[in-house]
């Protein structure tokens, strides 16, 4: 096998060599028959690359909220060695998708959560554009520009409706950003925390909800800014 070759190919074959030798029998002399071809072709079909085992991993991140270990990545990824383990290991590290801390903890990088784009959709009439793989994008990558400054809030209530922001959804808001007159902002108004709209009146500022039957907020003794709200997170399905 040549250097930086899978390993995965040489260990299905010799696999399914032994599983297929009539017994006693020389492997000299063995010839393939139709069974050992199909599940050659199986093994083939189903060989590991850098993203297929990036989502295995992910998917077991995703689940239990931890890595697996070196025991469970061999079952996870099929294989029947350490050693076929760190080879992929190390090409996760070398694509930038895993990482070692420095007791040598693997963490995977936010490049290991990234989704396909590929491409783009009318919101009026069907488009006869196939769908092409364009790139590849991370959520947290796209939504927050300063994850150290930044958290993520609940909603509650219907006072944001007209922005398209309802109970339920999530706020990704950023602390420490300047607001200007019209973004959303977290805010605390005589002692309670709202969503709204951060406006400026000459020198005063009020805030405005984006339902109509809210009047505007305007400060009577304190207003604290929690942040300015920069995306908003919507799930369909759980």
């Amino acid at each position: 096998m040549g250097s930086g070759a899978s390993p995965d190919a040489e260990v299905d074959l010799a696999r399914i060599s032994r599983l297929n030798r009539p017994r006693g029998e020389s492997p000299l002399n063995f010839s393939l028959d139709n069974r050992t071809a199909v599940l050659y072709t199986a093994a083939m079909k189903e060989k590991r690359s850098t993203q297929s085992v990036r989502k295995i991993l992910a998917a077991f991140f995703r689940k239990n909220r931890r890595m697996p270990s070196y025991a469970e990545m061999i079952d996870l990824l099929g294989v029947r060695s350490k050693s076929v383990v760190n080879f992929w290991i190390n090409k996760l590290i070398e694509a930038g998708l895993l990482e070692k801390d420095g007791k040598g903890h693997l963490t995977l990088t936010n490049r290991s959560f990234a989704i396909p784009i590929v491409g783009s959709v009318q919101a009026g009439f069907p488009s006869p554009e196939e769908e092409a793989l364009c790139d590849i994008m991370s959520m947290d990558e796209y939504l927050i520009t300063r994850p150290e400054a930044s958290y993520l809030l609940r909603v509650s209530g219907d006072s944001m409706i007209g922005e398209g922001i309802v109970e339920g959804d999530l706020v990704v808001v950023e602390k420490g950003r300047e607001p200007k007159s019209g973004d959303i902002v977290i805010a605390e108004v005589d002692g309670e925390w709202t969503i709204k709209y951060f406006r400026k009146q000459g020198k005063q500022v009020v805030l405005e909800a984006a339902n109509p039957k809210y009047p505007l907020m305007r400060p009577k003794s304190e207003l604290k800014l929690g942040g300015v709200v920069t995306a908003v997170v919507r799930k369909y399905h759980r």
